[in-house]
């Protein structure tokens, strides 16, 4: 989750590498990267355009809605908003791997119908993913209204959180987030051994995988405290990765 992290130098990107080739240097080491600050401010043409241009053709970058449409109006009365932000995100295709709407927690069962009316206005030729915040939100009605619309449940590795994996579209989307109060996460070192959760998650991620589903996934900083360490574990698992 996020490549921009000073914390990462000398103990993953360079000594002394500067941070406007921060991605360029992930780039050469992981396929994808989950962008937070779209959640935030949608980028500008500029900025979409660096990321583009500083990155293999087939890298590929999932983004955040902006949190003006997922928790100011909670999907409700954000066509404009929703409209530029696609537009923008346009600037990249080729190079999307999955949009991801992170609702909040006082995104409830009440609010489902709103979900319901937002997902068909979506263009078809994306891969999105939800991520929910209030528990009580896990059933069989949200999973039938992501399978109607072939829309990813984010299934989430969090210590306050349910095991919610549950494939609900064609790819798979995951969040391994940590504990916030355990990790500081930025030491760039592992604080956590995670080795044993990393190969459980592999064995799960191997049978999607023979099933043919595309799977993405993202370390938080606070999951052992240094994401690159985890990410590189899983894919040597996997054998997805460089020797």
């Amino acid at each position: 989750m996020g490549w921009s992290y000073n914390f990462w130098l000398n103990n993953f990107y360079p000594k002394g590498l500067k941070p406007n080739q921060f991605l360029a240097e992930y780039s050469k080491h992981f396929s994808t990267v989950e962008v937070d600050s779209t959640f935030y401010r949608i980028p500008s043409e500029k900025t979409l355009t660096i990321w583009k241009e500083e990155t293999p053709t087939e890298f590929l970058f999932s983004l955040k809605f902006p949190k003006n449409i997922t928790h100011d109006k909670m999907l409700k009365d954000c066509e404009n908003t929703v409209e530029f932000f696609l537009k923008q995100v346009s600037l990249m295709k080729g190079k999307i791997g999955a949009l991801l709407l992170q609702l909040p927690p006082t995104f409830s069962q009440q609010h489902l119908t709103l979900l319901d009316d937002f997902l068909p206005i979506l263009p078809r030729d994306y891969r999105f993913s939800v991520e929910v915040r209030n528990k009580k939100l896990l059933g069989d009605q949200l999973y039938s209204l992501l399978r109607n619309h072939n829309v990813a449940l984010a299934m989430v590795d969090h210590p306050f959180w349910p095991k919610a994996e549950i494939l609900t579209a064609d790819f798979a989307y995951i969040r391994w987030e940590g504990d916030r109060r355990k990790v500081k996460g930025t030491l760039g070192q592992v604080e956590v051994d995670k080795k044993a959760n990393i190969k459980e998650w592999a064995n799960k991620i191997k049978k999607l995988l023979e099933g043919q589903i595309e799977v993405f996934g993202y370390y938080s900083k606070y999951y052992s405290g240094h994401p690159p360490t985890d990410a590189k574990q899983l894919l040597d698992i996997l054998s997805m990765r460089d020797a």
